[in-house]
């Protein structure tokens, strides 16, 4: 064997153990991390390249703490978003106020006649052959489930709709 044959198959392997490792993080916080379905909002990131990709804002309605004089300093600095620490209690997302600008982050909104933390959008990644399932008919919404872990933003599992109170996971593949 060469010296650049072994070389090459030096960095291969690491490069799959690094790729490895990420997988298997990734897979231990599904199994461990609290999972929940949150309702979604589409939104465009307007950009032109930029794969085959929903962008997904997540709408919290159950919220703690939200009081941006107290708990986040960033908001008095002229930021439109609030960092935010999520849990999930009774089944449902719980966004938290938080000084901690390092985590997951959002903004109180209006959505009809209640507010709502909607948080930065995450990004769902779907197959080419699939019709973009943000799409939806009147009287459906579209509906995410995530593994929340301690730190940061919520990880998409996979989408969902809800109609008629009813939600049935979509079938990407």
């Amino acid at each position: 064997m060469t010296p650049g044959t072994r070389n090459g198959l030096i960095i291969a392997a690491v490069h799959l153990a690094l790729i490895g490792s990420l997988g298997g993080k990734l897979l231990a916080d599904r199994a461990m991390h609290p999972r929940v379905w949150v309702r979604a909002a589409p939104v465009d990131p307007n950009l032109p390249i930029r794969g085959r990709y929903v962008s997904l804002a997540l709408e919290v309605d159950r919220f703690e703490k939200m009081d941006p004089v107290r708990d986040a300093p960033a908001y008095l600095a002229g930021r439109p978003t609030l960092p935010v620490r999520l849990s999930v209690r009774d089944g449902q997302l719980v966004a938290e106020g938080s000084a901690d600008v390092a985590g997951a982050s959002g903004s109180v909104v209006h959505r009809g006649d209640r507010q709502v933390v909607r948080l930065a959008p995450v990004a769902f990644f779907i197959p080419e052959s699939v019709a973009d399932p943000s799409v939806r008919q009147p009287g459906e919404e579209l509906w995410v489930e995530v593994s929340v872990p301690p730190r940061g933003a919520p990880r998409p599992i996979r989408l969902g709709v809800k109609k008629d109170g009813t939600l049935t996971p979509l079938d990407l593949r």
